[in-house]
């Protein structure tokens, strides 16, 4: 699951995000509601964050180069740090500065019924694409909640199509609840708050991921529970303790592991290099994503 980062996921929300945007421009060029252009816009930038997801898939798959000896598996994180970029510029920037406009110069809406449809018609294409990501997602959530699953997963895709989809199911509620309000209160100011509470919106969830993403880019290492797994494999033989241990993702499933171990006195090299082997073996069957470990014999030095 990791290495196809939710692909199910990702092409559901492609088609669905197309499918949407174009329906959205088609209802803004009816109506004229800046709630529709806002959501039109972010359907664009949701569709084009699909393809940018896609691309990070298959350029992390090129094989390890002399430049590149630990490969590629970062393209991942860096097509999806641009991903959150893109839905802050074209989604919640555009959304808020439109938004100011028509709350300060409102304008009548034209066929207001054609919006709506349009709206709930999005909003039952994108609750099959959230339903899709949350399936996809499930599979390798485990126990942690929806919350640590997006803070502490490796695997970039997967939170950046759940937060998209989930913003974008807001924010249709949010258009929806504007163009009802202008229509009921004879008010088309309140199409303009609908387009605000949708930038808004936007700009926590990308902030959000910009946070997230930005600290797969520079690097994470294994988690506490994770790392204790791997100390307990390293002791587990003829180990006697890790002095030190130092783990990096360099990619969604690729850990690197490098630890100094003090080994027992006096043992001969041939046991040395059999413990190494041996905390090698038991360390990959407990974390598969462990491809690439190194391990230092030594002494231990401390002070009794």
């Amino acid at each position: 699951m990791a290495a196809t980062g939710g692909t199910k996921a990702i092409l559901a929300a492609l088609a669905a995000n197309a499918g949407i945007a174009v329906a959205k421009f088609v209802g803004f060029v009816i109506t004229g509601s800046s709630s529709m252009l806002a959501e039109s816009v972010h359907s664009v930038a949701d569709t084009s964050n699909q393809g940018l997801l896609l691309l990070g898939q298959k350029t992390a798959k090129r094989k390890a180069t002399s430049e590149h000896p630990f490969g590629y598996g970062r393209d991942r994180y860096f097509y999806s740090f641009i991903v959150a970029l893109l839905l802050f510029t074209l989604g919640s920037a555009f959304a808020l500065y439109e938004g100011v406009h028509k709350v300060q110069h409102p304008e009548e809406l034209s066929s207001p019924l054609v919006a709506v449809v349009i709206l709930v018609l999005a909003i039952a294409l994108e609750s099959y694409s959230f339903a899709t990501a949350v399936k996809e997602s499930k599979a390798i959530k485990g126990n942690r909640s929806w919350w640590g699953f997006v803070r502490q997963s490796k695997t970039p895709e997967l939170p950046v199509v759940l937060l998209e989809d989930a913003g974008a199911l807001f924010g249709l509620v949010f258009a929806l609840i504007g163009v009802g309000l202008a229509v009921v209160t004879g008010d088309p100011v309140w199409d303009g708050v609908g387009t605000l509470m949708i930038g808004v919106l936007l700009g926590i969830i990308a902030i959000t991921l910009i946070i997230e993403m930005k600290s797969l880019l520079i690097g994470e290492g294994s988690g506490e529970k994770e790392l204790d797994t791997i100390v307990g494999e390293l002791t587990a033989g003829e180990v006697e303790r890790v002095i030190h241990i130092r783990t990096q993702y360099i990619g969604p499933d690729e850990l690197l592991i490098a630890a100094k171990l003090a080994m027992r006195r006096g043992m001969a090299l041939t046991e040395v290099a059999a413990a190494i082997d041996d905390a090698e073996r038991r360390v990959r069957e407990a974390v598969p994503t462990a491809r690439l470990i190194y391990l230092e014999p030594d002494l231990d030095r401390t002070p009794a």
